[in-house]
């Protein structure tokens, strides 16, 4: 029994990953019964054992709730039977840049075994406007002989979870809730309300699909603009690093965002391609903004990549055989999510140009890389003809980097001195 005298309500999260396992340790803390129902059975035997792989939950944490004897880590599909609530949180890739949900499918259809009268599932993995009604609930409906609404409730709630943030958090980032009938969105928004310090109610699962899309549009276009901008500014000879920064001292209109070596992980380098594939595909016209954004931000690789170049020519050197030493190459700042990201990209070019490569990131191992893992000590640095500063993580030594790299090239403006160069 709860607190209130309630009985203790079952839930199932479908998907363990970096926005799965956090709501479902949430959801222990908040006193349901959790089964992480996860396909991968490497990473069940890690959680069985206290082994997280999600840099932002501790062991610590998750040990606490496999001791509380209510998280069941499991690959076992018939775990889930007699669910009251169920979260599904699995990737939505792109396969040729076409929407592909067959993860969601494969979810849908496992539950609608285990659907029973009264039970509520929500949809959380991004997808395109439509999802939730087009997809989850015909698999749900034809899977278990029952009807959304009058027999079970679904709703669609954004994950809004970002790695490796300290100050926002599950619990107290808002999160947005919605319902396919008034009966749904009650009980959605009284399960997150359980879990987190507000909630958002929007009329129905498209404006909330659309929510999570418009978020991460923003952020995709407004870094294509100043990626482009940091392009042309280093060819008129101007510090666009300079400018941004007075920007910023204007206390409205403005709001700061900075260049990069390109866009990573799930969201950005996805989310807006499905937002202008089902403009496409609805409405047949293009979005003109997300496919000029992602011209902009899928080529910055190449860029970073060019700029090395015209460096070490501009030093008498060719790229071949010059070692480059990589300063992290995760997609985000103090995370080990390298999904998407460009440091792969930048890797893999040189290394095909026939540079002798080196990655040094604290937060990513060494089987997860095809080129050396270093530490960036004085030596390492010293060693490389050119440094590249590509994930500025907190654990770098920056003075390090300015006191012993032959030549830096800095695209997260970290470093300044007479060896360095800025994006």
């Amino acid at each position: 029994m709860t607190p209130t005298g309630s009985p203790i309500q079952k839930l199932v999260v479908v998907g363990q990953g970096y926005v799965g396992l956090p709501l479902a340790l949430r959801a222990v803390e908040a006193g349901f019964d959790v089964v992480g129902f996860d396909l991968d059975p490497n990473r069940v035997k890690r959680l069985a054992t206290g082994d997280s792989y999600v840099e932002d939950i501790s062991t610590e944490r998750l040990t606490a709730a496999l001791d509380s004897g209510r998280y069941l880590p499991t690959d076992d599909p018939e775990e889930m039977a007699e669910f009251d609530i169920a979260v599904v949180d699995v990737p939505t890739p792109l396969k040729e840049g076409i929407p592909n949900l067959a993860y969601v499918e494969d979810a849908a259809t496992t539950l609608s075994g285990h659907l029973r009268t009264g039970a509520t599932v929500v949809l959380e993995s991004t997808s395109y406007p439509g999802t939730t009604e087009e997809v989850l609930i015909p698999l749900l409906e034809q899977g278990s002989g029952l009807r959304a609404g009058p027999d079970f409730h679904v709703g669609y709630s954004p994950e809004r979870i970002d790695p490796g943030n300290p100050t926002w958090t599950l619990e107290n980032t808002p999160k947005v809730v919605s319902g396919i009938d008034e009966a749904s969105l009650t009980s959605v928004a009284s399960f997150y309300g359980r879990l987190v310090e507000r909630t958002v109610a929007v009329s129905g699962t498209r404006e909330a699909e659309l929510t999570k899309l418009l978020e991460n549009t923003f952020r995709h276009v407004n870094i294509a603009l100043v990626n482009e901008l940091a392009m042309f500014a280093s060819d008129l000879g101007i510090d666009v690093w300079e400018s941004i920064d007075a920007a910023s001292t204007k206390p409205f209109g403005y709001m700061r965002f900075t260049p990069g070596p390109g866009v990573g992980g799930h969201c950005l380098p996805i989310d807006p391609s499905y937002l202008s594939w089902k403009v496409r595909r609805s409405l047949g016209q293009p979005f003109r903004f997300v496919e000029l954004a992602n011209d902009v931000n899928e080529h910055m690789p190449d860029y970073v990549v060019r700029r090395l170049m015209l460096a070490l020519n501009a030093k008498g050197r060719s790229v071949r055989g010059t070692r480059v030493l990589l300063l992290g190459l995760a997609y985000k700042r103090n995370t080990g999510d390298a999904r998407e990201a460009p440091g792969t990209m930048i890797a893999r070019a040189l290394v095909e140009l026939g540079a002798e490569v080196r990655v040094a990131d604290p937060h990513l191992s060494g089987d997860t890389l095809s080129v050396p893992l270093v530490d960036a000590d004085a030596d390492e640095l010293a060693a490389a003809d050119a440094v590249v500063i590509i994930t500025d993580h907190d654990a770098f030594d920056y003075e390090l980097v300015r006191t012993h790299a032959r030549y830096v090239l800095d695209t997260r403006h970290r470093v300044d001195g007479p060896t360095v160069e800025h994006l």
